[in-house]
């Protein structure tokens, strides 16, 4: 079964040649190799709210501190994290990963 990314549950349109990607520029979380896979995501897709500058509602998320307290009521985030109960990797698992 293939796993749906943020930005098709979203439709953010900010991946490459997509319509927002000239307005808002390439989302980061459609770049991020490092979660590639974690939660069966491309690239960090399924980890969306680790990845700093990502879009939640019409604008763009600052660092992982300044945004999880809205990455953590997300429709998107409870999804993947009941579709991977019991294997959901937590954030601070995921942060290792990107350093």
């Amino acid at each position: 079964m293939k796993k749906v990314n943020c930005w098709e549950f979203k439709r953010c349109e900010r991946t490459p040649g997509e319509k927002k990607e000239e307005e808002l520029g390439v989302c980061p979380v459609t770049m991020e190799k490092r979660l590639d896979d974690v939660h069966g995501g491309l690239n960090a897709g399924r980890a969306c709210w680790v990845v700093a500058g990502s879009m939640c509602g019409s604008s763009i998320q600052g660092t992982f501190a300044q945004k999880f307290h809205n990455c953590h009521a997300c429709d998107f985030y409870k999804v993947v994290k009941n579709e991977e109960f019991p294997k959901f990797e937590l954030s601070a698992s995921l942060i290792r990963k990107l350093m």
